[in-house]
């Protein structure tokens, strides 16, 4: 492996940092869109305030990703409720029945974010200004972005960098840093402070209202919102203030200028000293001018706790701030302070006068804490306890303080309050909760909907029962007791000046970080006769995550296998579609009572296309075939199938006609092309070729390009043949075609036509009383010529009403061309490329790329955008999703050019643009890209609203995948376990309940279901299964399908208990407790105690067993599990059995030991209690870290030392040891007779082990030192490589090269490759590459078959993988990487070559080779459009369709699992 590529399959889950603001609309567009329903059918306890006022947005980072979501609140007895079947999350609290997420934008930086703050206007609830989001990464830079109407997504707008040879001096000679840069903002958004280096504060200061950049007035003339923007910046130096050693910082309320406090401690204490010194820590108030550049101290207060670490400032009107530390909270003002002591550890500074305590005992060492009200805050704890904080005051004059305890939740990382009835809890170690409060004077304001119960807000928990399902089960949900209605702390005694607090889980985010360990094994339902790619789908992935309470195993797969119910086989079909009927449907129906029902509605008949012929089978209680005695065509092939006239009749479009069926009787039939056209009726290309159907219209695509659409008559329910009048005399032919239905109460395109006053929600609401065409929405027609351009028509008056040119070449937004003017740079852009491309064609065979393949969808939804889909012939796929922006300078102008064209369409209303309708693409990274070789054009989108209760669109061909619409954000999941798929549609009956059928290029027909147990809501489909513990390490058991894992849990224990198993057993002298008192020693302490667990997965893939536990001894920790074979000596057999490595911690004063334990693991299926029986056990000196198997033999680590032993059937003897400096190995791998050993301190060392002498022998190792994570070996053929991830997020990779003088003859491995991963690595996997040469066209013996790539996993929750590639495939792609540093705009304005860096952290370090190719760069360029990506293309020597080539094998040989 001399060249190898990185490449992240699965993004960071685990939430860092959260934040809201009014981002993506200012606080006075929302005030008005939530009514006070003001009505008399209220209850009188109600509380007054209903409704949940402007709720701002949630801005969330995972590492380097960074998502922006708008918050939708859906009302109790709007429209939107009513009519949603599924049983919400959380009931129903002050009017509000549901709260959701939806995505705005999802980006991935070149840098991970250290922290983030909103940088707000200010001002009122009228304000027209937005907030915008300022990031600060390592070591020193910052980004401002705001939200851009028009691109609909982040801008930056400014950046500020403090490092480099110029900034040097900040740094004072310091090379590491215990923590990144830290921002806050003013509240008022008059400045924000970054503190960086730990002693430099950057003040960055915001521009005023009105004194904005020039020209910014003139670009938002219309009233339209500006963001925050920051104006300049400067450095204050803390040291010259004589801060030395600062926790925290923040920002305080009620004051003329800003004012930021700062937690600094004077002169720093320890454990051991703590009884000498231990108020070290003081705050001090400085005033900043940021005009003056002045910074004055206007007051301060010291004797602080030496563990306070974070500040919170109280909101106006009290104002002041909270000190936090371990054992007590303080308030501080500029006039009073009081504090609260939390347990019995804290001690005041004086002893003097006692603290007052709170009622129960809490340590607070690791809390979140965020403003609920502006005198009650909410605190999160390392035990993921909520507390209730409130501030006793009286005027301005804080009293006390008073802590009561809330419910248990999620373990937090951040929490954030949304608006003034919402917070967000953010976290590492399990899933994000958005949860909904309500606050009340007492208990009488439950409302009649809210049971009172007690419990925990806990998210992960019943996935299963959660997951949305088909409305038949929803009665089931309301009955799940997981969505408890919290119900805060009554008041107990009169004076209590606690308030009550509701709570509701409404909304969670799903995490499967932080990946300690994960195993490799099979599915349930695996296949063993899968060949080739289709072989990966039986595997699975077992991870150990989470920590604590919400530890769990996720079980991910990359891709899904449908639950089968039946197959049979069916060869040389075309298509297959279900169709609807219901004989006893009246004729004058309501349409709207039609949609009501048609979620249950079963299918009537399946319609198969096969070659030559046409089956028709009834879907009734079983699959019957009806082809004989129906009226359908059956003589040639079924071109499409749909339901026409609200489902009352079929329709069937066969290549040279139609046919209109009601149920099984033809009722009409029309031959096309329409008998009376001049083309001659034998002529070829008058055949149909593609269908669209959008009731009561069908749009056909004949093979000479033209259009023809056929109009349904409702009331006669007959259809004419109507050829648009707009193409009868173009010469441009349609290279494809589809009818958008634009349904619902409100269609979503009529906002962004250009009179969109005129369809006003007034007229509508009257007129849709009596059922009549207002609710059935608005139909358009979507078209793409051959040359590449796009147009949408109104149906059926074949207005055009948006077109773009050169949609095939995939730019990221599209506008309509007629408001273009505004915009001269794209302008400029299409005159560029169009000058380019004759030169280009010559070099590439470009001019052909056309779409072949056209979808626009809207799913059902309250806020739900349309997407638009278009497939190119090179397979490429664009996918756009619509937005609106209304460019309010651009009004005037575009009125004038289209009155000019069209002067006379421009009375009939409908003539209008829809000028403010603009489209921003998708990337769609999980998706692989297939050539499609032939010219069979077979429908491949299949769009479904409801398998299983989710909605999206299965694409077939080589390469199918699901695409699913959750929040907004399509979720691709492959599904290669039946290699291609020819045919798909949906089948809901009644052994089949919401499923779907597909069709193999086998020519295997099966009907299928999704898997019940899953999440889809993620970058892989996941299950999880909570363990309430921390799992460890888990490893897999391959005969009898079991994963023995490594689970602790934490106990309370008496104090004196502990402290006895801290005795020296040896020694055996007594401690001596004379320190403490007696009541002291009956206080509990926290201790972890272990198990090693053997679970099965359950043949339902339901939930899991556990099926054996084997518990340590008290104080003994199981640090590893392995299932090792050894070498039996007595019986000469190979033995597989389970073996553990534990450690004794018992303190400091007593000597390490540890035991070796060895388990075997019986067949016998129907007995759990001898499932596992040990067999062996034997105590050594040291802890026992590691342990593997090598030909055999059994490797042990212990402690400083490294022993094989062989197996006697009864003991382990020691044959051959190796005794070196590794301080405690993390990890060992064995490939033949190599070890890799990595050590917590001091890098790896490679041995080997000969079997003649019976020595283990050191052959190299890496003389730096690094803190090694984990460690694999990468094969590529015939060379062996060795891969290290390390503490700083780095991996390395090292060869070993005797030969070579540099090694030192031999001694020291040489550096192969090093790269900046961005996260701590914690496993590394090694899998056989997948072979990609049986594609046409790669050269013979390209592959090399013994190549593996390393799948890892990471404490961010991602997974990725280093793949080996060819030197010729990595210099093209290296080279392409250069060019896209430059030829890409990075969010946020990071550099990705910095990013990449490896990070020593001051320690000496001499670069390596850059031989790792970033795919997380090399992934932009199938996002530029076409001409970039040939010009670029051709600057670097190549051809698009190399460089395309190169990324998808790549991404074939790495399509694992």
């Amino acid at each position: 492996m001399s060249y190898a590529a990185y490449k992240m399959m699965h993004w960071p889950t685990g939430i860092e940092n959260c934040a809201s603001g009014f981002v993506t609309n200012c606080r006075a567009d929302l005030t008005p869109q939530i009514r006070l329903n003001q009505t008399d059918d209220l209850e009188s306890d109600w509380p007054s305030k209903l409704g949940i006022g402007p709720v701002p947005n949630l801005i969330v980072s995972a590492a380097n990703v960074l998502e922006l979501y708008v918050i939708r609140v859906q009302e109790e007895g709007s429209r939107e409720a009513r009519t949603s079947t599924d049983v919400k999350r959380g009931g129903i609290m002050d009017g509000v029945s549901a709260v959701s997420l939806e995505l705005v934008c999802s980006y991935r930086l070149h840098g991970n974010v250290e922290s983030m703050a909103v940088l707000s206007i200010g001002g009122g609830d009228g304000s027209r200004r937005r907030d915008s989001i300022i990031l600060a990464f390592l070591d020193a830079k910052i980004s401002v972005l705001e939200f851009d109407d028009s691109i609909h997504g982040l801008r930056t707008t400014s950046m500020h960098c403090f490092e480099g040879p110029e900034w040097l001096h900040l740094k004072r000679g310091r090379e590491s840093f215990a923590r990144g840069p830290l921002v806050k903002a003013d509240p008022q958004g008059r400045c924000s402070g970054v503190l960086v280096y730990g002693l430099q504060m950057i003040i960055l200061k915001a521009a005023q209202a009105g004194s904005g950049f020039v020209g910014d007035d003139d670009a938002f003339g219309s009233g339209a919102a500006v963001s925050a923007r920051v104006e300049s910046s400067y450095i204050i130096n803390l040291r010259d203030l004589d801060m030395k050693h600062i926790k925290d910082f923040v920002f305080v309320h009620g004051y003329i200028e800003p004012v930021m406090v700062v937690l600094h401690e004077r002169e720093l204490t320890w454990a051991g000293r703590v009884s000498w010194k231990h108020h070290t820590c003081m705050i001090s108030a400085l005033s900043i001018s940021t005009t003056l550049k002045q910074h004055p101290l206007i007051w301060s207060s010291a004797k602080l706790p030496h563990d306070a670490y974070k500040l919170l400032a109280v909101p106006s009107p009290i104002g002041g701030v909270l000190v936090i530390s371990a054992n007590t909270i303080h308030y501080h003002s500029q006039s009073t302070s009081c504090a609260l002591a939390l347990n019995s550890y804290a001690v005041s500074f004086d002893d003097s006068q006692e603290l007052p305590r709170s009622s129960f005992n809490v340590e607070l060492d690791a809390a979140n804490a965020t403003w609920l009200l502006n005198d009650v805050a909410l605190l999160s704890t390392k035990t993921g306890e909520l507390l209730l904080l409130t501030l006793v005051y009286d005027g301005r004059v804080v009293q006390r303080l008073d802590l009561s305890k809330s419910k248990a939740s999620v373990l937090a990382s951040g929490i954030t309050t949304i608006g003034n009835s919402l917070f967000f809890l953010g976290s590492r170690l399990g899933d994000s909760l958005l949860v909904q409060f309500s606050s009340g004077s007492g208990a009488s304001t439950l409302p009649s909907g809210l049971k009172e119960e007690v419990g925990d807000i806990e998210g992960d928990v019943h996935l299963a029962k959660r997951l949305r399902r088909s409305s038949s089960d929803a009665l089931q949900d309301t009955i799940g007791s997981e969505e408890l209605s919290l119900y805060g702390s009554a008041p107990n005694n009169s004076e209590s000046a606690q308030k009550t607090f509701l709570f509701a889980v409404r909304d969670s985010l799903t995490n499967v970080g932080p990946l300690k360990d994960f195993s490799y094994g099979l599915r349930i339902n695996a296949d063993a006769n899968a060949t080739g790619i289709a072989k990966q789908s039986n595997y699975e992935l077992v991870c150990c995550s989470g920590h604590g309470k919400n530890g769990a195993l996720c079980v991910l797969r990359q891709s899904i296998r449908p639950e089968m119910i039946t197959e049979v086989e069916l060869t040389g079909c075309k298509g297959i579609w279900t169709v609807y009927h219901k004989s006893t449907r009246s004729h004058n129906a309501d349409s709207s009572k039609i949609v009501d029902d048609d979620d249950d509605e079963y299918h009537a008949y399946l319609i198969i296309s096969l070659e030559a012929r046409t089956m028709v089978l009834e879907t009734a209680d079983l699959l019957t075939e009806v082809t004989e005695s129906v009226d359908y065509y059956v003589q040639g092939r079924t071109i499409a199938a749909g339901n026409l006239f609200g489902r009352r009749r079929v329709i069937q479009v066969f290549e040279r006609g139609a046919r209109i069926l009601d149920g099984s009787f033809m009722t009409q039939e029309l031959s096309i092309p329409p008998p009376n056209s001049e083309t001659s009726s034998g002529s070829d290309n008058s055949t149909v070729m593609s269908v669209s159907i959008a009731d009561p219209y069908v749009l056909l695509r004949m093979a000479d390009g033209s259009i023809l659409l056929l109009v349904g008559d409702p009331a006669a329910c007959t259809v004419s043949i109507n050829s648009p009048t707009a193409f009868e005399g173009s010469k441009k032919s349609v290279s494809a075609c589809s009818l958008y239905h634009d349904k619902g109460p409100e269609p979503w395109l009529r906002k962004a036509s250009s009179d969109a006053w005129l369809s006003t929600g007034i007229g509508e609401s009257i007129d849709s009383a009596d059922g009549g065409p207002h609710d059935q929405g608005d139909i358009y027609c979507v078209i793409c010529y051959e040359n590449g351009a796009l147009e949408i028509f109104d149906v059926p008056n074949f207005n055009c009403v948006f077109s773009v040119e050169k949609f095939a070449s995939g730019r990221t937004h599209l506008v309509d061309a007629c408001s273009q003017e505004s915009s001269e740079d794209s302008e400029k852009l299409i005159n560029k490329s169009s000058e380019e491309l004759p030169g280009q064609g010559r070099k590439e065979n470009i001019h052909n790329l056309k779409v072949v393949e056209l979808a626009m969808q809207r799913w059902p939804g309250n806020h739900s955008r349309p997407f638009l889909f278009g497939i190119l012939t090179d397979g490429t796929i664009l996918c756009y999703h619509a937005f609106l922006f209304e460019g309010p300078e651009n009004a005037s102008k575009v009125e004038g050019s289209a009155s000019g064209q069209s002067s006379a369409g421009l009375s009939n209303a409908s003539a209008s643009r829809l000028r403010n309708l603009r489209c921003i693409r998708v990337s769609l990274d999980a998706y692989t890209r297939e050539e499609t070789s032939n010219g069979t054009l077979s429908q491949r989108i299949t769009i479904f609203k409801n398998i299983s209760g989710y909605q999206g669109f299965f694409l077939s061909g080589l390469r199918p995948a699901w695409f699913m619409v959750f929040r907004q954000r399509l979720r691709v999941h492959p599904q290669i376990c039946d290699g291609s798929i020819v045919a798909f549609t949906v089948l809901h009956n009644i052994n089949c309940n919401h499923g779907f059928i597909y069709v193999t290029s086998q020519g295997i027909l099966k009907i299928c279901q999704m898997p019940s147990t899953l999440n889809y809501d993620n970058y892989w489909p996941v299950q999880k299964i909570p363990l309430r513990g921390t799992p460890h390490q888990v490893t897999y058991f391959a005969e009898r399908n079991l994963y023995p894992l490594i689970v602790s849990v934490p106990v309370h224990k008496p104090v004196n208990q502990v402290l006895s198993s801290l005795v020296d057993q040896e020694v055996g002298h007594q401690m001596d407790n004379h320190n403490l008192s007696s009541d002291e020693l009956h206080h509990t302490y926290t201790v972890d105690e272990f198990e090693v667990r053997i679970m099965e997965p359950e043949k339902s893939g339901g939930p899991w067993e556990t099926k054996a536990t084997i518990p340590m001894q008290s104080s003994e920790n199981a640090l590893t599990v392995r299932v090792v074979t050894l070498f039996n000596t007595t019986t000469k057999e190979n033995e597989t059995l389970l073996a553990i490595g534990t450690a004794y911690v018992q303190g400091e004063d007593v000597a390490a030991r540890g035991r070796v334990l060895l388990y075997s693991i019986g067949r016998g299926t129907d007995n759990n209690q001898n499932l596992v029986s040990e067999i062996y056990s034997k105590e050594l000196k040291g802890a026992i870290s590691a342990l593997a198997s090598l030909q055999g033999h059994l490797l042990i680590a212990s402690g400083p030392k490294i022993i094989l032993h062989i197996w006697t059937g009864s003991e382990l003897n020691g044959i051959a040891f190796y005794d070196a400096p590794p301080l405690y190995v993390v990890s060992l791998n064995i490939v033949k007779n190599f070890i890799l050993l990595g050590d917590v301190h001091k890098s790896i060392y490679f041995l080997s082990w000969k079997e003649q002498g019976a020595q283990l022998s050191l052959l190299a190792k890496d003389f730096g030192s690094l803190d090694c994570f984990a460690t694999e070996f990468l094969i590529d053929g015939s060379t062996l490589s060795l891969t290290v991830s390390d503490e700083q997020k780095n991996i390395q990779i090292f060869y070993y090269a005797p030969k070579m003088s540099e090694s030192w003859k031999g001694q020291k491995l040489l550096s192969r490759a090093e790269f900046h991963v961005g996260a701590h690595v914690t496993k590394f996997l090694r899998l056989q590459m997948l072979s990609t040469s049986s594609r046409t066209g790669a050269p013979a013996g390209s592959d090399k078959t013994n190549r593996f790539a390393l799948l890892f996993g990471t404490l961010d929750g991602s997974f990725g993988c280093i793949a080996p590639l060819e030197e010729l495939a990595f210099r093209r792609l290296q080279s392409l990487q250069r060019k896209l540093v430059d030829a890409v705009p990075h969010v946020a304005g990071l550099n990705p070559r910095s990013f990449r860096h490896f990070r020593s952290n001051g320690k000496a370090h001499r670069p390596g080779p850059d031989s790792i190719v970033d795919c997380e760069l090399l992934c932009h360029y199938e996002m530029l459009p076409l001409e970039e990506q040939l010009e670029i293309a051709h600057q670097i020597g190549t051809t698009r369709s190399q460089i395309l080539t190169n990324l998808n094998d790549l991404t074939l040989g790495t399509s694992f699992l």
